[in-house]
């Protein structure tokens, strides 16, 4: 990112000569046709500004080593400095009060070529810049991060979250905060988001609300070829754009028994339904569309029930929309139309009419939002059996980035699944 400071003018004094020191650690190999190897052509106020650096050119810089610009001499200082390497991205910094010092505050690329620009003032106002082009060498043996986004590029509806693997584990809440800061998230329409880590390897990004309809959502990584921690290197990701559909959430009351249908914004279907009976309540709060299936077996050994029991059971369903991994599933229900619409007779899935499934199944797609409320049960799983993730309100989701306070002391860890198999 671009650092810019400013002071006020300084009173005016005589023009002295500034000398600009720029230290990148042991060895740099500058790019710049001067005869002093770390400048490039100034233009103003030539006879006040130079750069000095390492005389053994011919070594490219330690990208372990921190960027410093330094104004020496009492007549001149800093007014801002900007370092970018060739595929645009910028290195933070900060410049000291008085403008004598400017140094950089996130790690540099390694096998990278920078250009650092720094404008200074001398002390009767007038401008003066220099550009300084390096290169820093590659990292040695050292591990690699690489990251993997999801879900697979295509259509999603309005809840569907972005989620980053990592190849390793990254536990530290000062290296957490140097990956999260280079994992770039854009919507268009824009919206605001953050990520928040779920475990050492894995990251979840959401917006404040769903996402906007018929957004255009691209991710990618700055890491590669960053410094995250001691040998552990950023590395190349695949870049990963999706897009929203229509603005789909269904809404499922346990107690009325009535699961309606709203598309962007507009009442399209009220369908009476069944839900899970005592024992067996189905979970509430907002759960995500993670896929369908025309066709499942479901039987209740699967969930821990004796067969033969009086609560066993093996039925073939139809029009399967599941929204936990546990076996959740909206779907046609042709057994208990009898009670859909007036009692929870389910093992927590929420039944309906096979018309009414098809017509659903058909309705929905992955990402699309399916919530149940007034239901008896526990409220849905954050993490690890769907995408629960809508279910933590906004300031706690902010507590799980390691760019706050809170996800910084590792508050965004993994929170503990309670599965369940697939239930009717």
């Amino acid at each position: 990112m671009r650092n810019t400071h400013h002071n006020p003018t300084r009173g005016r004094a005589a023009i002295g000569r500034t000398l600009l020191v720029i230290a990148l650690g042991a060895g740099v190999t500058a790019c710049g046709g001067d005869a002093n190897p770390l400048a490039s052509a100034p233009y103003d106020a030539a006879d006040r500004i130079s750069f000095s650096g390492p005389a053994d050119a011919g070594k490219k810089a330690d990208p372990d080593k921190p960027l410093e610009v330094v104004a020496e001499g009492a007549d001149g200082r800093i007014t801002d400095v900007t370092a970018e390497d060739a595929a645009g991205r910028y290195v933070a910094g900060e410049l000291s009060a008085d403008g004598s010092r400017w140094h950089s505050t996130s790690p540099l690329a390694a096998s990278a070529r920078y250009t650092v620009r720094v404008s200074t003032e001398d002390g009767d106002g007038a401008p003066g810049r220099k550009v300084l082009t390096f290169e820093t060498g590659k990292p040695g043996a050292k591990k690699t991060l690489d990251v993997a986004f999801g879900p697979a590029a295509g259509s999603y509806g309005v809840g569907q979250p972005v989620t980053a693997e990592l190849s390793r584990p990254v536990s530290d809440p000062a290296q957490r905060a140097i990956v999260e800061r280079a994992l770039k998230v854009d919507s268009t329409p824009a919206a605001e988001g953050a990520w928040h880590w779920v475990d050492d390897r894995k990251l979840h990004y959401r917006p404040k609300e769903f996402w906007p309809a018929h957004a255009t959502v691209q991710v990618r990584s700055n890491l590669d070829g960053i410094k995250i921690g001691d040998r552990l290197w950023g590395g190349a990701a695949k870049p990963l754009k999706i897009t929203t559909d229509d603005r789909v959430v269904a809404v499922t009351d346990a107690a009325a028994h009535t699961l309606t249908v709203y598309r962007d914004g507009e009442d399209v279907r009220e369908i009476p339904v069944t839900t899970g009976k005592p024992g067996f309540e189905t979970r509430n709060g907002v759960k995500v569309v993670l896929g369908k299936e025309r066709f499942v077996r479901m039987r209740s050994t699967s969930i821990g029930i004796a067969e033969g029991s009086a609560e066993s059971y093996d039925l073939p369903v139809y029009f399967a929309t599941r929204v936990t991994w546990s076996g959740e599933y909206v779907h046609a229900a042709p057994w208990s139309v009898g009670s859909q619409g007036s009692a929870n007779v389910s093992h927590g899935c929420v039944g309906m009419s096979t018309e009414d499934a098809e017509w659903f199944f058909d309705a929905v797609q992955e990402g699309d939002v399916v919530q149940v409320v007034n239901s008896d049960g526990e409220t849905m799983e954050t993490f690890d059996n769907g995408f629960g993730d809508w279910n933590l309100d906004w300031a706690d989701w902010r507590r799980g980035s390691a760019l706050t306070s809170g996800g910084a002391d590792g508050t965004g860890a993994q929170e503990a699944a309670r599965l369940r198999p697939a239930a009717v």
